[in-house]
C-alpha cells in the first residue's frame, strides 16, 4: 500500500488545513480537542488532497481541465457551459485502486467501531483554500446524505470532486482571487445523524447583523438542515448571553418561533435521496429546541469559539431517535469579526415611503436601485447590474449575481440562511423572509432597500435619500458626567452596542409590550372578558405555544427586557414600570375591554397609580414577575426597576409593597429601585422621596408640561414647551440639590439633553450624574459635556464613571 490518503478525525488538527481542507481539518481539531469538554461530533474520516490528486492524475483531468477554465476566461463559454464540463470530467474518472482500498478500509473501521455492517453515513465536500478567515466558502461544494456501503461511497466521493467545479465554486474563487487548478478537495465522511427524524440548523457565536460579541445565535427547523442554510423555511431563533452561562439558570435573551412549513426528510426513492415536505401543525406551533437543548449549544458556541479564538460559524444536528445533539462542522465567521469596533458607519434614512415589504435585515446599510424580479435560477442572466435583485429566495448558486446587486430581497429564508451570510460577506444590504416581495414588487420598479432601522428590514418604494455617518469611537472624550443611552426597543439595544455608553438611563417597557407582547396584561389574564371576537382570536394567535396568556407575557416581556440588557451588562440599565395612558392601553389586543375613557389621559389613570389598583393588580404582578424572571433566572442582576409618575410619598410607599409582595422586594438580590423624578411634588418633597428610592431620573418631558401648564401633544401650545424656561430648570436644579444632599445618584431621562445641547451643558453645570441620550445623539452630545466639564473645571481626561451603579 501507498502512502496514507485517508485519515480518521482523531488524527487531524487545524495545523492539517492543506492536507484535508478548513472543513475536515476543523472536524478533526474538535474531535480530538473538545470532545472531552463536552462537545459531540459524529465519528468519521477524511480523504486527503493527495487523493484528490492522484485522482486527477490517473484520468488525465489536468489537460482538459485547463483548456476549460481559460475558455472561460477569454469569453468562449458560459460559466453554466464550462462547470458542466468540467464536472463531466470528474464523473466519468475511476478511483486509482490504492486510492479506493483505503477509503474502503476506513469505512469498513467506522462500521465496526459504531457496530453496524451497513452505516449511513453524510459524505462531504472540504475543499483546500475554504473556511479561512477572510473567506468561508460555505455551501460551495456538495453534500451527499444517508449513504451506505462501500459502492455508495466511492460514487458519493467522486461527486464530491465534480462539486469543487459547481457554478458557485467557480464564480467564488474567481471573485476571492483563488486559482481553480492549485485548490484540492478533501472529502469528509461522518457517521449520519438522524435529523431528517429529529432537528437542525445553523449557529453563531457572534450576532451576525450588528456583531455584538457576547450572544451565540441559532436556528433551528425540523428535519435536515438544508432547508435553514438554503433559506427555504423560516427557523426558530434564539440568543443565548455567552457571559452568563456558567452563573445564571438560563441566560436565553431571544426566543423567535418561526413558521417552519416544510422540513426535508430522508426519502431513498427520490433523486437526491431526501424529499421536502410539509410540517404538521403540531410541529409549526411547537418549539424545536427546549431549554436545556439551547443552552447545550450555547455552551458549545462558547467553547468552540474560545479553543479557535476567533468568532465561529457552525452547523449541529438533533438526532431523531436519541434526541442527542451534535456539531456538524465549525468554521470562522468571516465578515462581523473582521470589523472594527470602534469605527463604523452609520445609514440615516432621510424620509420614509410607502412600505412595498418587511422582512429580517441582513446589514445596516441602505441602497436604492430599480428592481430586477428573477423567479427562478434559469432566469439568472436577465439579471441587470446595479439593480435590487427581488426574488423568492436566493441560494449559493446565485452568488454570481449576487455580487452584482445594489441589494436583495427575497420572500423566504432568515438571517443565518447561506443567501444573508453571503450578502453579508459582499457588503449588501438584504431584507429576507418577507413572505411575498417577489409578487408585491414589479420588475423595474424603484425601490429602497432599508437595514439601518433595526433588526426589521423595510423595503421603500422610490429611491429615498439617507446619508452615511463615518463614526471614530477612539476620538471620543471621556467625561465626569456619566453618559447613558434611551432604548426603545430590543432590537436598537444590539444595533448600538458599540457606543461606550455607561448602561441605559431608560428602557421603556411599555414599548416592549406594544411591540412585542402586543396584548393587554389583562386581557391575557381574563380574556373571558374580552368580548370582540377579532381580539380573542388575536389572543389565541399570540399565546399558542405557550402554557397560558400570563406565562406568554412574562416570557415574551422578560426576553424583551434582556435583550435590551446584554449589550450593557454589567452595567446598570434602568427599566421603568410601564407607563401607559389609558387611551394607548385601550389600544392593545383585548384592551378595550379593560380601560375607561378618560377625559386628560395625561394626568388621569397612568405610572404609579395603576400598580396597586384592582383593575390593573394582576397585571402589574405580571410586569414583576417578568422582571424578576430577567434579574434572577437570566441573570440581568444589572437591571434597575424605575418607578414613573408617583405623585405622593403615601402612593410610593404602596407601589413599593406591593413589588416586594410580588417578590421585587428593595435591596433583595441587590435589587435598586429608582424614581422618576416628573411631578413637581418629586421635586418639592425630594427629602422625603430620596428614603425610600435608591436614585432618581428626571423625566424633563412630563416636569416641564407640569411646571408650565402646558399639554406636551397640543400642537397649539408647542412653541411654550421648553425644558429650559427658567422655572423648569430652577425645579431641575432643587432636585439636583436635594438629591445629592441625601446621598443618592440624580440622572435625567428626558428628551432635553438630546434635543437640546445647551441644555446638556445646564446640566452638566448643575452637577448632574448621569445624562441619558437618544442613540443618534450620544455621539454629539459627549464631545458638548466634555467641552462643558473642561471648562468649568472638571477633569476632562477622567474616566466616565457609572454613578447609578454607585
Amino acid at each position: 500500500m501507498g502512502a496514507p490518503q485517508v485519515f480518521r478525525f482523531e488524527e487531524l488538527g487545524m495545523a492539517d488545513v492543506a492536507r484535508v481542507g478548513g472543513k475536515n481539518a476543523s472536524l478533526g481539531e474538535m474531535v480530538s480537542e473538545l470532545t472531552a469538554r463536552g462537545v459531540r461530533v459524529p465519528g468519521g474520516f477524511a480523504t486527503s488532497a493527495d487523493a484528490y490528486r492522484a485522482y486527477v492524475a490517473a484520468n488525465g483531468i489536468g489537460p482538459a481541465l485547463r483548456e476549460r477554465l481559460e475558455e472561460h476566461r477569454a469569453g468562449r463559454a458560459t460559466l453554466r457551459e464550462t462547470g458542466a464540463a468540467v464536472r463531466e470530467l470528474f464523473l466519468r474518472g475511476e478511483f486509482p485502486e490504492d486510492t479506493a482500498r483505503q477509503i474502503r478500509r476506513a469505512y469498513r473501521e467506522l462500521c465496526a467501531r459504531t457496530g453496524r455492517t451497513d452505516l449511513s453515513v453524510a459524505v462531504r465536500s472540504s475543499a483546500t483554500a475554504e473556511d479561512l478567515p477572510d473567506a468561508s466558502f460555505a455551501g460551495q461544494q456538495e453534500t451527499y446524505l444517508h449513504v451506505v456501503g462501500e459502492e455508495q461511497l466511492l460514487a458519493a466521493c467522486r461527486r464530491c470532486y465534480a462539486s469543487l467545479f459547481t457554478d458557485r465554486a467557480i464564480s467564488y474563487r474567481e471573485l476571492k482571487g483563488f486559482d481553480h487548478l492549485t485548490i484540492a478537495l478533501s472529502v469528509g465522511v461522518q457517521e449520519m445523524v438522524r435529523a431528517d427524524l429529529g432537528a437542525s440548523g445553523v449557529m453563531f457565536s457572534i450576532d451576525t447583523e450588528t456583531g455584538f460579541p457576547h450572544v451565540a445565535v441559532i436556528s433551528a427547523a425540523w428535519g435536515l438542515g438544508e432547508t435553514v442554510v438554503q433559506g427555504t423555511v423560516d427557523p426558530d431563533k434564539y440568543l443565548v448571553f455567552k457571559p452568563l452561562l456558567d452563573v445564571a439558570e438560563a441566560p436565553v435573551v431571544e426566543r423567535t418561533r418561526g413558521a417552519k412549513l416544510h422540513k426535508l426528510v430522508h426519502d431513498p426513492h427520490a433523486p437526491a435521496g431526501t424529499r421536502l415536505e410539509e410540517t404538521s401543525p403540531a410541529e409549526r406551533s411547537a418549539w424545536v429546541l427546549d431549554d436545556a437543548d439551547v443552552l447545550r449549544l450555547g455552551r458549545w458556541a462558547a467553547l468552540v469559539e474560545t479553543h479557535y479564538g476567533r468568532p465561529m460559524d457552525m452547523e449541529w444536528a438533533k438526532d431523531g431517535p436519541t434526541g442527542e445533539l451534535f456539531l456538524l462542522q465549525a468554521r470562522p465567521e468571516t465578515v462581523q469579526a473582521g470589523r472594527s469596533a470602534t469605527r463604523f458607519t452609520i445609514h440615516h434614512l432621510q424620509r420614509k415611503g410607502r412600505v412595498l415589504a418587511v422582512g429580517s435585515a441582513v446589514g445596516d446599510a441602505v441602497a436604492g436601485g430599480p428592481a430586477c424580479v428573477v423567479r427562478t435560477a434559469a432566469d439568472i442572466e436577465s439579471f441587470r447590474d446595479g439593480a435590487v435583485l427581488v426574488t423568492e429566495m436566493t441560494d449559493p448558486d446565485w452568488v454570481p449575481v449576487m455580487k452584482r446587486a445594489a441589494g436583495i430581497v427575497t420572500d423566504h429564508g432568515g438571517p443565518t440562511s447561506h443567501a444573508a451570510i453571503v450578502s453579508r460577506e459582499l457588503g449588501l444590504p438584504a431584507v429576507v423572509g418577507t413572505g411575498d416581495a417577489s409578487r408585491r414588487v414589479a420588475d423595474g420598479q424603484e425601490l429602497t432597500v432599508s437595514c439601518a432601522e433595526g433588526d426589521r428590514g423595510t423595503v421603500y418604494e422610490g429611491r429615498l435619500p439617507f446619508t452615511v455617518e463615518e463614526v471614530d469611537l477612539g476620538a471620543l472624550p471621556g467625561t465626569r458626567t456619566a453618559v447613558m443611552v434611551n432604548v426603545a426597543s430590543p432590537a436598537a439595544a444590539f444595533r448600538w452596542w458599540r457606543l461606550p455608553a455607561d448602561g441605559v438611563g431608560l428602557a421603556r417597557m411599555e414599548f416592549v409590550v406594544n411591540n412585542i407582547v402586543r396584548a393587554h396584561p389583562m386581557a391575557l389574564v381574563h380574556p373571558e372578558r374580552v368580548a370582540d371576537a377579532g381580539d380573542r382570536r388575536r389572543i389565541d394567535e399570540l399565546t399558542a405555544g405557550f402554557p397560558d396568556g400570563p406565562e406568554y407575557f412574562v416570557q415574551t416581556l422578560a426576553l424583551g427586557l434582556a435583550k435590551i440588557a446584554a449589550p450593557y451588562h454589567p452595567r446598570p440599565v434602568v427599566v421603568r414600570l410601564s407607563d401607559f395612558k389609558t387611551n394607548e392601553y385601550a389600544h392593545l389586543v383585548g384592551g378595550a375591554a379593560f380601560e375607561e375613557a378618560e377625559e386628560n389621559p395625561m394626568l388621569g389613570f397612568r405610572g404609579a397609580s395603576r400598580y396597586y389598583d384592582p383593575r390593573y393588580r394582576e397585571g402589574f404582578a405580571l410586569e414583576c414577575r417578568a422582571l424578576r424572571r430577567v434579574r434572577e433566572r437570566i441573570g440581568f442582576d444589572n437591571v434597575v426597576v424605575m418607578v414613573p409618575f408617583c405623585r405622593t410619598v403615601a402612593e410610593a410607599d404602596r407601589v413599593l409593597a406591593t413589588m416586594a409582595e410580588h417578590g421585587l422586594e428593595r435591596g433583595r438580590h441587590g435589587l435598586k429601585v429608582y424614581m422618576m423624578c416628573e411631578v413637581p411634588s418629586n421635586v418639592v418633597l425630594a427629602e422625603q422621596f430620596a428614603t425610600r428610592f435608591d436614585g432618581f431620573s428626571i423625566g424633563s418631558n412630563d416636569l416641564t408640561q407640569l411646571v408650565l401648564g402646558v399639554d406636551r401633544d397640543a400642537e397649539a401650545l408647542r412653541a411654550l414647551f421648553d425644558e429650559r424656561d427658567e422655572a423648569v430648570t430652577r425645579m431641575i436644579g432643587e432636585a439636583i440639590r436635594k438629591a445629592h444632599a441625601a446621598g443618592i445618584p440624580i440622572g435625567i431621562c428626558g428628551q432635553g439633553p438630546s434635543n437640546h445641547p445647551d441644555f446638556a451643558e445646564f446640566l452638566v453645570r448643575e452637577g448632574i450624574d448621569s445624562i441619558s441620550l437618544n442613540p443618534d445623539s450620544f455621539l454629539r452630545t459627549v464631545r458638548r459635556i466634555a467641552e462643558t466639564e473642561q471648562r468649568i473645571g472638571h477633569d476632562p481626561a477622567g474616566r466616565r464613571r457609572a454613578t447609578m451603579e454607585s
